[in-house]
């Protein structure tokens, strides 16, 4: 995913709501023009927004316990994006890059807490 921004968490619940367990708590939601990622306590939840009516999505929703590495990149004076890699065991290596301005050492902090 590429352009992700910062959102205010739960502005886009009727995207995941769905997903979320009783004892689940989103701690971090962004969000591009159409695709999200949504950081929980227990997981990541990356949802691709398909279709030109947007009706269609792909939900992607691996657990802390798989993700065997991580990597955080914050912007620069030159290199205006941020961003976060994820190495999740069975499935490779998972790319998000953020505008310039969004604040990727939350997702540092949650990740070192629950890796």
């Amino acid at each position: 995913m590429v352009g992700l921004v910062e959102e205010k968490v739960g502005k886009n619940e009727d995207r995941y709501a769905f997903l979320i367990q009783e004892n689940e708590t989103v701690e971090l939601e962004y969000k591009t023009m159409r695709d999200m990622l949504i950081l929980t306590n227990k997981r990541l939840i990356s949802i691709d927004i398909q279709g030109l009516r947007e009706k269609k999505a792909e939900f992607f929703c691996p657990p802390y316990n798989k993700i065997t590495a991580f990597a955080v990149e914050t912007a620069g004076t030159f290199d205006l994006d941020a961003e976060f890699k994820i190495w999740a065991s069975g499935l490779g290596e998972l790319e998000y890059q953020f505008l310039k301005g969004t604040d990727v050492k939350k997702i540092a902090k949650l990740l070192s807490y629950s890796v």
